[in-house]
């Protein structure tokens, strides 16, 4: 095995840490980050996806990911999105992680509980 392919056997188990199953597409499915404030958007093309985050190649600079939280887009409407922080940037080439109620920063997050009338 030449070094070239060691290299890119090592980078290819970098990406492949996450535990959920992964999907790959056959065929370019594109989507857009938008940043959290608005103020920035660049498109993308899935790579792989799966239940709790995704991998994808971007078009255009890379530096405004350094806010790490945005949302994917899914649709031209914006009425499909997905709330997501950056995990890992590799030049063009970007995991995130789905953000949900549920979860900040991978971990679950905590709930608040609020009094439900007549609980006094």
């Amino acid at each position: 095995m030449n070094i070239e392919a060691v290299i890119e056997q090592r980078e290819r188990m970098n990406w492949d840490k996450r535990k959920a199953r992964r999907v790959q597409f056959e065929h370019e499915h594109r989507a857009t980050l938008l940043g959290a404030d608005g103020t920035w958007w660049r498109d993308c093309v899935f790579v792989d996806v799966s239940e709790t985050g995704a991998r994808l190649r971007i078009s255009g600079p890379t530096d405004v990911l350094q806010s790490r939280r945005f949302f994917l887009l899914l649709s031209t409407t914006g009425l499909a999105f997905r709330r997501c922080e950056l995990v890992r940037l590799n030049g063009q080439e970007v995991a995130l992680r789905f953000v949900t109620r549920w979860t900040v920063g991978g971990r679950p997050a905590l709930r608040a509980t609020f009094p439900t009338p007549g609980s006094d």
